[in-house]
């Protein structure tokens, strides 16, 4: 598999114990080794929300009923992973390492309504196009990489989310545009995202790891504004793996400029630490972030305001035990809060989303994993509105 697919497959293995390819299809090709790898997945879900569609909270996740008042909302959809196709070629030339990825996220819903009265549902045919990068180098100094993946920082915090094999929290209607569903993002991480980089990664000495990445910096649509970076951002993360686990820390730094003028720049500056263990038929996981101008569920995103920076962390906990019969049970808790810029007054800007997240996952083949999650989601805002809202979710992961 690519390695960013193997990195998520490996991950969750790791968490969830789930089954799943070690490869995908393996091709020769004269020089080249060509992986033709991916996943195809889908879930029906029951979405169900507490609180009407006029209680406002600004930035929350929590959902609320539509404008009829209706509480539930069936979708069939994929999850927290994408279906995926990806194609990674690898080569020893000249004494090095050389390869491609390059890889398409299809949706598996079919719920995208033209407007017209007419035809109703139509097909979606959203496609993401989430990698399209190369790598050289060679296990004596490290590797680099140029191009789209997934970003550095908060990479290891959703790689090791035991919703990646399900659903977690959002999507609550079939046939949205991401094709995807938030799983434990904004609740306890902030989303990777998908960057353009140039990035250099350490070789493996005795366990411990290194990664630093120019990334592109225009990632920020905050405050609906234009925004124009002078600089790259700087994402870094290190890590050092044992016998039953992982420990890393990682930082994203960047300088984001508005079109409205200096009083509206700001500053991104946060750090991570997270560690994985198993013990046995045990696993957990911790992870928290904290910093200045990071904003929440996406780097940036409500960061500030006027310029002022707002404060923000979070983390979750998560445990997960295999029982005898193969499947794996686990329990998640995550929190993201952010705080009010400096003299800023309260309003609907929402002040923290929780959530919590029971699952099981069964391998059923060496290939095919059963879902059954079922998600809690609440947001409250610095005005004291709130939102509640569950999830029901069934369905299966295939890898190849």
């Amino acid at each position: 598999m690519n390695t960013k697919i193997s990195a998520a497959v490996a991950s969750a293995a790791l968490v969830l114990g789930a089954s799943s390819a070690n490869a995908g299809i393996i091709v020769p090709a004269g020089e080249w080794t060509l992986d033709f790898n991916g996943n195809v997945n889908a879930y029906a879900s029951i979405y169900d929300a507490d609180d009407v569609s006029t209680n406002t909270v600004t930035g929350g996740l929590a959902g609320t009923q539509d404008a009829r008042n209706e509480s539930k909302s069936p979708s069939i959809g994929t999850g927290l992973l994408p279906s995926w196709l990806g194609v990674t070629g690898t080569t020893r030339q000249n004494d090095l390492d050389v390869s491609f990825t390059i890889s398409i996220q299809p949706g598996a819903s079919d719920n995208g309504f033209t407007g017209d009265g007419a035809t109703g549902a139509s097909q979606n045919s959203s496609v993401l196009a989430r990698q399209a990068f190369l790598t050289f180098g060679d296990k004596s100094w490290g590797t680099v990489k140029l191009g789209k993946d997934l970003g550095v920082f908060g990479s290891d915090a959703i790689l090791s989310d035991m919703t990646l094999l399900g659903v977690g929290s959002g999507g609550a209607i079939s046939g949205s545009a991401l094709n995807t569903t938030n799983g434990g993002i904004g609740t306890g991480y902030i989303y990777a995202a998908w960057k353009g980089q140039v990035a250099y990664t350490t070789p493996n000495m005795n366990g411990f790891q290194a990664t630093v990445a120019l990334t592109n910096p225009n990632q920020f649509g905050t405050q609906a504004q234009t925004t124009y970076q002078d600089m790259f951002g700087i994402e870094a993360k290190a890590s050092y793996s044992f016998s039953n686990g992982k420990i890393w820390v990682g930082t994203a730094q960047y300088e984001v400029s508005h079109d409205s003028g200096a009083a509206s720049d700001f500053d991104i500056d946060v750090y991570e630490v997270g560690a994985n263990a198993n013990f046995g038929n045990l696993g957990v996981t911790a992870y928290a972030y904290s910093g200045e101008g990071a904003g929440t569920t996406f780097l940036g995103n409500l960061g500030s305001n006027a310029g002022n920076e707002r404060d923000s962390d979070g983390g979750y906990v998560q445990a997960t035990y295999v029982l005898p019969t193969g499947t794996k049970i686990g329990a998640a808790y995550g929190i993201s809060n952010l705080d009010l810029a400096t003299a800023e007054a309260a309003s609907a800007l929402v002040e923290e989303n929780k959530r919590w997240t029971v699952g099981a996952y069964h391998p059923l083949t060496k290939h095919l994993n059963l879902v059954a999650e079922y998600t809690a989601l609440e947001s409250e805002s610095h005005d004291n509105a709130s939102n509640d809202s569950t999830k029901v979710s069934v369905g299966a992961i295939l890898f190849f």
